[in-house]
């Protein structure tokens, strides 16, 4: 099988990816906290198997003030403490998000979001969900 060269996105479809980007600006103006934002990204990555995201999200968790102890822990943040309850609500929507299951009943996760999160919160970390797999699709695609 011949091996080629990844495509250059950038360079073909730049004015897109500069839209995509725009994105984010638009999400940072509502009230998601950022630590929850930095674990998404991360949690959605791993999952994706996205190093190029990982890297990037995990350093920009640690300039924001997060532990590289809580980091290392995220991929088991069901089995132990490090977490709150509104950071493991959040965790468990990322995973139902980035692993689609159809036989998945998303209310209970909903009405769990919903004991934390105001519906404005909620669609605003969707929106970090929806746009991290996006990106973890398009950096992977590089590979």
């Amino acid at each position: 099988m011949a091996v080629t060269n990844a495509v250059r996105y950038e360079q073909e479809v730049g004015d897109i990816l500069e839209q995509l980007g725009g994105v984010h600006q638009a999400i940072a103006h509502h009230s998601l906290d950022h630590k929850i934002r930095h674990l998404v990204e991360i949690r959605a990555s791993q999952i994706n198997q996205c190093g190029f995201c990982i890297k990037m999200h995990s350093a920009e968790a640690r300039a924001a003030g997060e532990t590289s102890e809580r980091l290392e822990r995220l991929i088991v943040w069901r089995h132990i403490q490090d977490f709150s309850d509104s950071e493991k609500a959040a965790l468990a929507w990322t995973e139902a998000l980035t692993e689609l299951d159809l036989k998945a009943d998303y209310g209970p996760l909903r009405a769990e979001l919903k004991e934390y999160f105001s519906d404005k919160e909620i669609s605003a970390l969707t929106m970090v969900i929806c746009m991290i797999n996006l990106w973890n699709r398009f950096q992977i695609s590089k590979h």
